[in-house]
This record gives structure tokens, sequence and C-alpha cells, in this order.
């Protein structure tokens, strides 16, 4: 087995991953993902006692106790190119050995939650609401940059989706991965609804909005909110999910994501105090995961 050369996993001076500034053993195999790095503090205040925390960037860090169990809580700003970095540094941290530079035998797979807010693309489904994403469909395109791609895809609906919205051939392919299905249950009760969640490369155009600029496909957002597969429906936008789900997936890692609905964007409505809500989904979850 050859060495990873020092250009494609670069470990800084300190010993620690590159981008995410986190060393081997300051990592909890139970891992809470947020987009904003205030938001690690929110996170964070649970905690009973903070072991490790450091910062580079837009990834803010902190390793603690919850309930006796060890926790990381990690920002990853926005957009699935920074889930890139995330996902395949969080991976190294526990399947790399750093000394010998080669993959370890015994591989260690993380739970992986992230704790987001969300667009609601279906008028019943309100602001404040909890929206825990069964599947997810990427529409940045990472997941098709990796081999086996098609081996942790729902080929299915994804052709389904493809032929029901017209899907514009200069557009990125779009991809659909579901859930770990043990950690879905973890975290699925009679507080959370779930869906299907589109992941957008943008905030604007790519989730249908219009300021200045006009769209390309005007009718997609109502494509999508009409389209079906198997009584399924998708229920919301937001712009990391998938690239979670995708490469947990390839990389043996157990993914969720749970966000809070603070738009509708079909009634026009939004969340009046959506901090809060956020803030007692994150006691949810850490209770959940630390049960």
């Amino acid at each position: 087995m050859l060495q990873i050369p020092d250009s494609e996993l670069i470990i800084n001076p300190d010993g620690s991953i590159f981008h995410l500034h986190i060393k081997p053993g300051q990592l909890a195999k139970r891992v809470i993902l947020v987009g904003d790095p205030g938001r690690v503090e929110v996170v964070s205040s649970f905690f009973d006692e903070v072991l490790f925390e450091g910062s580079n960037r837009e990834f803010v860090w902190k390793t603690g106790f919850f309930n006796k169990v060890k926790v990381t809580v990690l920002s990853t700003g926005i957009g699935t190119d920074n889930i890139d970095i995330v996902l395949n540094e969080l991976d190294a941290l526990v399947n790399i050995d750093f000394e010998t530079r080669l993959p370890k035998e015994e591989k260690t797979s993380l739970q992986i939650v992230r704790i987001g807010t969300s667009g609601s693309l279906q008028e019943d489904l309100p602001v404040d609401s909890w929206i825990l994403s069964e599947r997810a469909i990427g529409f940045d395109g990472l997941l098709n940059f990796y081999a086996n791609r098609d081996e942790v895809s729902e080929l299915e609906f994804e052709n389904s989706f493809v032929k029901h919205t017209s899907w514009q051939e200069r557009l990125t392919a779009p991809y659909v991965v579901n859930a770990d299905e043990e950690l879905f249950e973890i975290l699925n009760s009679d507080k959370t609804m779930s869906g299907v969640t589109i992941s957008a490369p943008g905030f604007y155009g790519p989730q249908g909005r219009v300021l200045r600029l006009p769209l390309s496909d005007a009718k997609l957002n109502e494509n999508i909110s009409s389209f079906r597969f198997n009584n399924e429906r998708i229920t919301n936008f937001e712009m990391e999910c998938s690239a979670i789900y995708g490469l947990s997936k390839l990389l043996g890692h157990q993914a969720a994501t749970v966000c809070v609905i603070i738009a509708n964007r079909w009634q026009g409505t939004y969340s009046e105090n959506y901090r809060e809500v956020v803030k007692k989904l994150v006691s949810y979850v850490l209770v959940k995961l630390t049960e």
C-alpha cells in the first residue's frame, strides 16, 4: 500500500489536519455539524465540560462531555464544497495513521448529525417545525466526482425526479442518497417530521429566488413541490445535507440531518424567533445521541 503524499493529506506543523485544525484523538465519535460558527457556542453551552477547542476560518469546533458521553460540535460554513473538506478531514482523523500516512486496517465509523435551518417547499409544513431528512437530493454535483457514486445513490428516485422536472442538461446531474437508517431511527420521534431535502449550490437562483436576475427555469420550484415518488414528496431546501449523506455512505459513516423550518416558501412566512427553536432542537439531538 502506497503512502498518501504530503500534497494530498496536508498535516499542519502542530499535527492537526489542514483545514479543521483538529488533531487525532481530539475528535469524538459523535459529531454535530452546524453551518454557523456562532452556533458552536450554542451547542457547547449544553456540555458539562469542554476538553478541546480550536478554529480556522469558518471551521470552529469544540469537543466535550454531555451526559458523560464525548461529543464534538463543528461549524462547516455554508455549502457542499465545505462539506467536501469537512467529511474527508473528519474521516482522515479517525481512519488514517498520520505517522505512517497509511489508511488504518480497522476503520472507525462516526455518527454525524447536521443541525440546521431550512425553507419549506410544502404549504402544510409550518415554520418552527423540525424536518428529519430521510433522503437528500444534491443539486451541487459533488458526489459525481467520486467513484462508486451509483452504489450509494437511489437511482430510480433520481431518474423519476429528472423526468418529472424536465431537468436541464446544462445543470449538474442531481443525486439522491438516504440517511443512515439506524441514526434516523435514533432521532425520529413525534417531535420530528420526516422528509426529502434538496441541497442547493446557492441561496438565490438555485433555490428559485429572484431579485434582479431571472431564472433559467421559472417553473422548477413548482415542479419540485408537485413531484411524488412512491407517495414521498420533497419537503425542504438547504445547502449541505446531500454531500454529508453521500460522502458518509462512501466513507462508512452514519449521517442524518434535522433542520428547523424557518421559512415557508409557499405561504411567504418566516419564523419570529427561530434561534430559540434551534436551541430546543440542539438539546433534543444531544439527548438522543447520548441516551
